[in-house]
């Protein structure tokens, strides 16, 4: 029987914030392993589209670096 997973008590939006808040401007990459270390069943798309309601919302701002990286920021 597989082991049971149980829900986060934090929703994964509040918890990219706070660790932004901590460590400041990251690339994609960088904040992707973070949110991956403590939502494993997180995926890629799931991650874009928590940025992409982030930064609709006004809360953050990605801009683009190099080639397939994007820099992510939080707007005070």
């Amino acid at each position: 029987m597989p082991p049971m997973k149980t829900w986060k008590t934090r929703p994964a939006y509040y918890y990219l914030i706070e660790v932004l808040t901590k460590k400041g401007d990251m690339t994609d990459d960088d904040l992707f392993d973070q949110l991956k270390d403590e939502y494993e069943d997180l995926g890629f798309k799931d991650f874009n589209e928590l940025l992409l309601d982030l930064e609709v919302s006004g809360k953050i701002r990605t801009s683009s670096m190099s080639r397939g990286k994007r820099r992510v920021e939080l707007i005070h």
